[in-house]
């Protein structure tokens, strides 16, 4: 162990829990917040080409990008766990050839991917939720994003393992990097050099390259864990540890783009306004919950590094700073939400049927936005501290289990407002699950 790794034992086993945790997640929010204003750019700078159709090809082709980002925590989560508990016990020889493992893993599904999609794009765009007018938009967005996959994928994997490495302030720089390219590209793309939908996707997969530039950079930096090839295990026991802390953001990311998909699906029979406005919603409320999760993310290293370390009064002390925390800025962000709901629709969109059908959809979520605290808080525990059946439920539990039935219930029964009220239910379904699983992992800490 060298000096820079001992002092980085040190400070994530001693210092003051609420002060670790708010050092870590500031970077962390910070990149949260500015990856999802620049996923909002897209839909913004796309909505005035005024069109309802190449609009809601974002949001259509957002699901599979949400599959894109599955790969890329699955990786990066499931090797990023690993790592930050090795790193509790000293462990670095493991540490570092689970870094390497999942880093060129991810790679290589991303080009999978890649290549996939670009086979059966046209079936993947009609799979996706596209109806005959959104499908040409759909098309040359997803034509040119799935070009993208391998470093979208591998960005996502370095980015986790820093930050479980308490190095949140390198993946800070290389996400909020990109981030700021995005969106200075998507105007020049898009209007300057009349690239139309087209421009908007290069303009992310150029941006979201220059990020896994700058975050392999900083994986040479700090005492952080070198990514070396040659330290690639192709041994079950380290998949099998990817699995394991990797499965539950899978289940996660994976039925989020399978909930987008059902949900662009009923809301198709109401038209391209209703699409796109459900798009907007998600953009929006994406954003809204960016720094809370960001938050969640400045916890996870605090986590795994005194739960491999033995120091469970820490792990429970830090989950309880982050619920309280969370649940408190939620309160704020859904009151401002509720009141101005038809003014941040039309920010994307304006046009009246757009901005009737979202803010509807918007206030219904806000309602019940505050829950997600503690949901999101123990889904992150349970990952971290390696439950990975209760982890993966409760990936599993908000956005699929309950949504996506859900989605089709209530909209049989109450038409298109059965439709905007799908995440507020799926939301309070997943907060009583969420309180006994936690509180159960909470006791056995001994």
């Amino acid at each position: 162990m060298d000096e820079k790794q001992e002092q980085k034992f040190h400070q994530m086993t001693e210092t003051p829990v609420s002060t670790l945790i708010c050092r870590l997640a500031l970077p962390c929010i910070v990149s949260m917040l500015v990856t999802a204003f620049y996923n909002m750019a897209d839909t913004f700078f796309v909505g005035m080409l005024k069109s309802n159709s190449a609009t809601g090809a974002v949001g259509v082709v957002f699901s599979l990008m949400a599959i894109i980002q599955a790969v890329g925590f699955f990786f990066g989560h499931g090797s990023g766990n690993f790592i930050s508990r090795e790193l509790g016990r000293q462990n670095f020889e493991e540490a570092s050839n689970m870094a390497a493992t999942g880093f060129f893993s991810a790679i290589a599904a991303g080009a999978l991917i890649c290549a996939l999609g670009q086979l059966f794009l046209e079936p993947l765009a009609t799979l996706l939720g596209s109806t005959p007018t959104i499908l040409p938009y759909t098309k040359a967005y997803l034509r040119v994003i799935l070009l993208g996959a391998p470093w979208m994928t591998s960005s996502l994997v370095l980015n986790n393992q820093l930050r479980f490495q308490g190095s949140a302030a390198y993946a800070m720089v290389g996400i909020a990097s990109g981030a700021v390219l995005n969106i200075a590209l998507d105007p020049l793309l898009i209007f300057t050099f009349h690239l139309g939908v087209a421009g908007a996707a290069w303009a992310t997969i150029i941006s979201q390259f220059v990020s896994f530039c700058l975050l392999l950079i900083g994986c040479s930096r700090g005492g952080n864990l070198r990514i070396h090839i040659s330290r690639v295990q192709r041994k079950w026991s380290y998949y099998e540890m990817i699995v394991r802390g990797g499965l539950p953001s899978l289940a996660r990311q994976g039925l989020a783009s399978v909930a987008t998909i059902c949900l662009n699906r009923a809301a198709g029979p109401y038209g391209d306004a209703a699409i796109a406005a459900m798009g907007v919603v998600q953009r929006i409320m994406m954003f809204g919950g960016s720094a809370m999760i960001g938050f969640g993310q400045g916890f996870q290293p605090v986590c795994g590094f005194n739960y491999g370390a033995k120091l469970y009064h820490r792990v429970k002390e830090g989950f309880w700073f982050c619920v309280k925390s969370s649940t408190v800025f939620l309160l704020a962000v859904s009151t401002l939400g509720f009141l101005f709901a038809p003014q941040l629709i039309a920010l994307f969109r304006d046009d009246p049927e757009v901005i009737a059908c979202g803010a509807a959809a918007l206030r219904f979520q806000c309602v019940t936005f505050f829950t997600t605290g503690w949901t999101v808080m123990s889904n992150m525990m349970l990952q971290t501290i390696g439950k990975t059946g209760p982890a993966t439920f409760m990936a599993m539990a908000r956005q699929g289990i309950f949504f996506i039935p859900l989605v089709y219930i209530l909209s049989h029964c109450f038409g298109l407002a059965g439709v905007q009220m799908t995440q507020s239910v799926a939301d309070c379904l997943a907060f009583l699950c969420a309180i006994p699983l936690s509180r159960r992992a909470l006791k056995e800490m001994a």
